[in-house]
C-alpha cells in the first residue's frame, strides 16, 4: 500500500500496496483549488483517481498545499507526488520509466497522499515550491503499474505570495532507517501526523487498520499471496518521500491494532523496507 514512491522503487513497494497524459500546455485556473478565506490556512486541492487517471488542476499556487486524494477506482490508488527539476516535463518521466533503472537525478520524490481503500479518501498537506511536478500512481495490480496505463499527470505549481504555515499536529512519527518513532501514542478520533523523515533513504509510511484478531505479519503475508479476505484496511499515510522532508496527513482512528509499513526498496539490496524492520504494530486505546 504506499503508497508506495525512487521512482523505479514505488513500483515495488505498489505492488505489494496493490495486491491488499494530459498536455503541460494547457492552463487554467482549476475549480477544484479552494482558496483558503485567510491567509492562515493552506490551499486545498481535490485529486480524485479511478482506473486508470486522475482528475486533477492543471496549475495550482505554491505554498503549504493540503491534497485531498479521493480513490473512485474500484482497485486501490495512491497519489505519489514528483517534482521534475531542470526544466523536465511528464513526457520526459514517461520516457525515464519506460526504462528500468534508478530514476534521474531531476526526480524528486516529494511525498504525497498514501492510499485508502477504494471508495475512500486520505490527505496530505505539504510546502510546494514553483515548478513542475507529475501525479503519479504506482500501483500494480498483477499486470503494467498504474503510470503505464496513464495514471500519470503534469501539475505546475506557480509563485504564490501568500504565506501559511503547518498544520497544528497531535504527534510526530520520525522515520529512520529502518523504523518508525512516535512522539506520544495515537489515540482516538481525528488526528494530525507530522511525518518526519529522518533517514538517509526516502520513505513512507502507510498506517493499516488491522481487522480483529489479525496481525501485522498476517497482513503482510496476505500482501505477498493474497488468498481470502484481507486482514486489514489502508486508510492513507505519506507516500515515498526524500531524506530531510517533513509532511502531515490527517486520519480518523478509532480504538483497535493499526499497522505502520514502509514498502519502498532499499536502495542496497533492493528489498522492501519492511524486509528491513520497518514494520511496526501499534494499538489505539
Amino acid at each position: 500500500m504506499a503508497s508506495v514512491t525512487t521512482v523505479m522503487g514505488l513500483v515495488a513497494g505498489s505492488v505489494a500496496l496493490a495486491n491488499l497524459a494530459t498536455n503541460t500546455t494547457s492552463v487554467r485556473e482549476p475549480a477544484s483549488v479552494v482558496y483558503a478565506a485567510t491567509a492562515a490556512k493552506p490551499n486545498v486541492v481535490r485529486v480524485s483517481g479511478e482506473d486508470f487517471k486522475f482528475d486533477a488542476p492543471d496549475v495550482i499556487p505554491a505554498g503549504m498545499t493540503e491534497f485531498v486524494f479521493t480513490n473512485k477506482g474500484p482497485s486501490l490508488h495512491h497519489l505519489a507526488i514528483l517534482k521534475l527539476n531542470g526544466g523536465k516535463t511528464v513526457d520526459d518521466l514517461r520516457a525515464a520509466l519506460a526504462n528500468p533503472g534508478p530514476p534521474p537525478s531531476w526526480v524528486k520524490e516529494y511525498g504525497g497522499a498514501n492510499a485508502p481503500a477504494p471508495g475512500d479518501e486520505s490527505n496530505v498537506t505539504l510546502n510546494l515550491t514553483p515548478g513542475n511536478y507529475a501525479l503519479i500512481c504506482f500501483v500494480d495490480i498483477g499486470g503494467p503499474p498504474h503510470f503505464a496505463k496513464g495514471m500519470v499527470r503534469p501539475l505546475r505549481v506557480v509563485p504564490s505570495k501568500k504565506v501559511a504555515p503547518a498544520p497544528a499536529a497531535s504527534l510526530t512519527m520520525t522515520l529512520y532507517d529502518y523504523s518508525f518513532k512516535l512522539s506520544s501514542p495515537l489515540k482516538p478520533g481525528t488526528r494530525t501526523i507530522r511525518v518526519r523523515n529522518a533517514g538517509k533513504q526516502h520513505h513512507e509510511v502507510q498506517l493499516v487498520q488491522l481487522a480483529p484478531g489479525k496481525t501485522i505479519k498476517e497482513m503482510l503475508d496476505w500482501i505477498g499471496k493474497p488468498e481470502g479476505p484481507p486482514p486489514g484496511k489502508p486508510i492513507g499515510g505519506v507516500a515515498g518521500m526524500e531524506s530531510g522532508m517533513t509532511e502531515y496527513f490527517t486520519a480518523n482512528v478509532t480504538p483497535g491494532k493499526y499497522g505502520l509499513i514502509c514498502f519502498l526498496p532499499d536502495a542496497k539490496d533492493g528489498k522492501p523496507h519492511f524486509a528491513h524492520g520497518m514494520v511496526q504494530e501499534i494499538t489505539v486505546k
